[in-house]
């Protein structure tokens, strides 16, 4: 009965249909529950930003495999899509060619065995999981499954404001007043809330850059906007990354397009900050440091501090987690900033991936925790090697069938702020590249657009 259970993948971001293209290979049953309308909507969020990845490194094998036997045409390698065009023009279609092999709208709120909570050890193995979903409409229905893939990333938790990982206070009675998304300066609404206005911009990785470059282009056109970078480190250092020396062109250019918007004037910084207090005023919103610092009063707040993983529908599956982190245990290591300043990884798969709950896997930006790098390509490959994994072919699994570019400069010595992103996703931290031993793995990170 098992083998007729389908494999089931949580999320219908760029990772999860990933996972279902390797399913559908091998043959494996397969459904992918998605609480969105639409596949990839984590994506769709920020379609407005542009990659730092061209599509050569943002189509899965499997899927392109499968998408060409729909007639689909391959976008050209070498442009860098935004994420609108990622979902228009790749996820959509994958979506489409997997069929009824995609349900929307189905939200996973519960993940365990059947019969047994996670302290029963009697016959556990030997049960399927039972995956709980609630529809749009807010029907709940059980389904059963051989395997689960919890590919549904980190875009629905923000970390907060506050600088010690929890809200800081009254950050929550000022949320009309804060964002925790790269504005699109092009949607009027959006617009509004910033021209002619202060904003400050919390976060010292590439989504705070492309925010605080918006909001640059946005005051030229817009006299009274202004914005002030906020940043948790001591001093601005190398936050604007690698300049001409950066392999990815776009981010490096990114940085010097930070750089210049501040030495025009149009951002103040403020470094050694971390917010402990959110005020609303009727002369705007101030932010208070631990250090009993008080900002000027600004309009807006745009916090940019990274992302962490919703644990909560797993809360009966056997999980093994590091206990900083929040990554499987055996991934932990090789992934933790508090170790790895530079942001190396090996290329990795099921064995790193799995978890004391057997045909139970975090994949994607989820299985980083909070971790602050992350690459589609390595999203891919997980899924390549947990397919094979759950088809038994622990030889294929094993494999290791990624060869990662060189994509990195070294951003210096001081570690960074948790701060990623779901693009399949976005973060912070940079990578050394070495001539020999593992290729770094280094984010897909956003740029904006040309014209911004």
């Amino acid at each position: 009965m098992a083998a007729e259970l389908p494999v089931v993948v949580i999320g219908a971001g760029p990772v999860g249909l990933a996972a279902a293209a390797e399913a559908e290979q091998r043959g494996l049953p397969v459904l992918v529950l998605e609480k969105e309308e639409r596949a990839g909507a984590a994506v769709a969020e920020w379609g407005h930003v542009r990659l730092f990845s061209t599509w050569r490194d943002l189509i899965a094998p499997a899927a392109e495999k499968l998408l060409a036997a729909t007639g689909w045409r391959r976008p050209s390698d070498d442009a860098y899509p935004t994420g609108a065009d990622w979902v228009r023009d790749y996820l959509e279609p994958l979506a489409a060619a997997l069929g009824e092999r995609v349900r929307l709208g189905a939200e996973v709120v519960g993940v365990s065995r059947r019969g047994r909570d996670r302290v029963v050890d009697a016959g556990r193995d030997e049960q399927p999981f039972t995956v709980r979903v609630r529809t749009a409409g807010g029907r709940e229905e059980r389904l059963l499954a051989r395997a689960v893939i919890d590919a549904s990333g980190t875009w629905g938790s923000p970390n907060p404001l506050g600088g010690d990982g929890l809200p800081a206070l009254g950050e929550a009675a000022a949320a009309d007043r804060i964002s925790y998304r790269v504005p699109d300066t092009a949607d009027g609404a959006v617009r509004a809330r910033h021209a002619g206005r202060r904003t400050a911009v919390a976060g010292s990785g590439h989504s705070a850059l492309t925010a605080l470059v918006l909001l640059a282009g946005l005051a030229e056109q817009e006299p009274g906007t202004r914005a002030v970078w906020v940043l948790r480190r001591g001093e601005v250092g190398d936050a604007f990354g690698g300049g001409d020396a950066d392999r990815l062109a776009a981010r490096g250019a990114l940085g010097e397009r930070a750089r210049r918007a501040v030495e025009a004037g149009h951002i103040e910084v403020v470094t050694g900050f971390r917010t402990a207090e959110v005020r609303a005023t009727d002369g705007g919103v101030v932010l208070v440091g631990e250090d009993g610092r008080a900002l000027d009063p600004v309009d807006e707040v745009v916090a940019l501090t990274g992302f962490r993983p919703d644990l909560s529908p797993l809360s009966e599956v056997r999980l093994g987690l590091d206990a900083t982190l929040q990554a499987p245990v055996a991934l932990a290591p090789l992934i933790d900033p508090n170790l790895h300043s530079c942001g190396t990884v090996y290329p990795h798969g099921a064995a790193e991936l799995s978890h004391p709950e057997p045909g139970f896997y975090l994949a994607g930006m989820k299985s980083y925790g909070r971790a602050p790098t992350f690459l589609a390509l390595t999203g891919f490959e997980q899924v390549r090697s947990i397919a094979a994994e759950i088809a038994g072919d622990r030889e294929a699994a094993g494999r290791v069938e990624l060869v990662l570019p060189e994509t990195g400069v070294c951003k210096g010595s001081g570690l960074p702020d948790a701060e990623q992103e779901e693009a399949g996703a976005a973060a912070e931290g940079g990578c050394c590249g070495t001539a020999a031993g593992p290729q770094p793995v280094e984010v897909v990170l956003p740029a904006p657009s040309p014209q911004t």
